[in-house]
């Protein structure tokens, strides 16, 4: 059992590993690749990353059970559905050879990311917009009015306001009772001349002005302290020496 183990072992070293994306594994089937076509790939990219960009098609069959008419029909598939090629390249002693190369597949594959990215960014503005009107609602207690929801769609269709921002200029317009779109809209105006365009923005200058605020205050406490100290009368030693020279 141990011979039978120590010879697995050794086929396995010898074998080596190969790595798969998981951005491939997890969406072969959605870029059109049925699991056949997916499991040839694997193949393909075995050789590959073992330094044969160009396995023979018998070879790909052996390592399938599959026919070569079987696995010459799936590259084709493959090509087809441009997810692969079969380029001509020349190596450093100018011979020109075939290999199989996937570059089409990884395009698809990051236009698709890019797609699902939009998608999930979309939803969560949309998250963000309902947000706004909500938000607004709740605060004011009524419900809004054509000419409010159309200043609202202004502020975030024209004016590219980030949603984040109006619910903190809706904070800051509660927090001095002032329940109108037009305050909503003088605190926005307001950061948009000092350029805060965003909630980060926002709390970044808040900081600042804390932080002048607290040196002000510290510095009207050490001059009220220098003010509190009693004048202390300055002794002129030189003058004290020249008068017990002259007596």
């Amino acid at each position: 059992m141990g011979i039978v183990m120590d010879k697995v072992l050794r086929a396995y070293l010898h074998e080596g590993q190969m790595t798969v994306a998981n951005l491939v594994l997890h969406n072969y089937h959605s870029l059109g690749m049925d699991d056949g076509e997916f499991v040839l790939y694997l193949q393909i990219d075995s050789f590959i990353q073992k330094g044969e960009p160009f396995p023979a098609i018998e070879k790909l069959a052996e390592k399938m059970g599959k026919s070569t008419a079987e696995v010459y029909q799936m590259l084709h598939s493959l090509i087809e559905k441009k997810l692969m090629e079969i380029k001509t390249i020349a190596d450093d002693n100018g011979r020109k050879h075939d290999i199989y190369q996937f570059d089409l597949l990884f395009e698809k594959l990051a236009l698709k990311h890019q797609q699902n990215e939009k998608v999930k960014i979309d939803a969560e503005n949309k998250v963000s917009r309902d947000q706004v009107f909500g938000s607004i609602e709740v605060e004011f207690g009524r419900s809004l009015s054509p000419i409010e929801l159309e200043t609202i769609n202004l502020w975030l269709g024209e004016d590219h306001y980030d949603p984040a921002l109006i619910l903190l200029a809706l904070r800051e317009a509660v927090l001095n009772q002032a329940y109108s779109l037009k305050y909503i809209d003088r605190v926005l105006l307001s950061w948009e001349r000092q350029h805060i365009r965003t909630a980060q923005d926002v709390q970044r200058e808040k900081q600042k002005v804390r932080q002048r605020r607290q040196n002000e205050s510290t510095d009207k406490r050490a001059s009220k302290r220098n003010y509190d100290k009693p004048d202390i009368p300055l002794y002129h030693w030189s003058d004290s020496s020249e008068k017990r020279d002259e007596h």
